[in-house]
This record gives C-alpha cells, structure tokens and sequence, in this order.
C-alpha cells in the first residue's frame, strides 16, 4: 500500500512544484521584458507628454507676443500723442490731432451696413411678359 501511495503522491507533488514555478515565472518574465503592446503604449504615452509641452509652450510663447505687441502698440500711441502736442502749430490742431488718435479707443463700433429691405433679390432667369410663354413652355421659340 505504501509503494501505491508513493505512485500517486510524487506525481502529484511534482505538477503542485511545477505549476507554482509556472505561476512564479509567468508573474516575474513580463516585469523583466515588457511585451510589444507595453512598449507601444511606452511611445504613446511618451508621444503624448511631448505634444502637451509643446501646446503649453505655444500658448506661453503666444501670450508674451501678444504683451510684447500690446506694449508696443501703446508705445506708438504715446509717441504720436507727443508728436501731436509738439509739431503742432496752433492749439485747435493739437486738440483735433490728439481727438483723431484717441477716438479709435472712444468710439463706439461701429453698426454693420445692410442692404434695403426692398430690393428683390437677383433672379438667375430673363424676365418675361405676363402672358409670354416661359422658356419651358414646350411652344417657346417656335413661330406659328
């Protein structure tokens, strides 16, 4: 009886050694080299970090442009105010020349033109007479 025990129980203690070296294996190999997939979504994640620091790069540039010309633009309007109250002759020039400047900045935008409310709009076919046959009409162009 013990030599049947042993035949059944080394066996048996064999594939429970052998499925947890298994399991062990299979737990620690993909650690140790990342598949295909894991190194595809490596790239893409690295891809993707990449594109987000060049949008915020961007849009920082940009904004420090835009300051950069909103400071110019205002230099520019200083030096015109001071060239209108220095080069100006007489002081209803000055006050019409530094008004000219500055009404832009004032003014109100200004309405959108639209077209009269009566004029028909083009037509993409030649007029005819009331009683005229149209230009479908199977008699049109033909004399009688």
């Amino acid at each position: 009886m013990e030599h049947s025990l042993l035949v059944w129980l080394l066996p048996t203690l064999a594939l429970v050694v052998g499925v947890a070296i298994g399991f062990l294996i299979a737990r620690l190999a993909p650690n140790a080299a990342p598949s295909s997939t894991q190194r595809q979504l490596d790239d893409i994640q690295e891809r993707f970090d990449n594109y987000q620091n060049e949008v915020v790069t961007h849009f920082n540039s940009t904004a420090t442009l835009v300051k950069k010309l909103t400071q110019s633009y205002q230099e520019v309007q200083d030096h015109l105010a001071e060239g209108a109250n220095r080069l100006a002759l007489d002081e209803q020039t000055r006050q019409r020349l530094l008004a000219s400047l500055h009404a832009d900045a004032t003014q109100a935008p200004r309405e959108r033109l639209t077209p009269p409310r009566n004029q028909e709009p083009p037509r993409d076919y030649a007029p005819k007479a009331p009683n005229a046959p149209g230009m479908l009409d199977e008699h049109y162009g033909l004399k009688k």
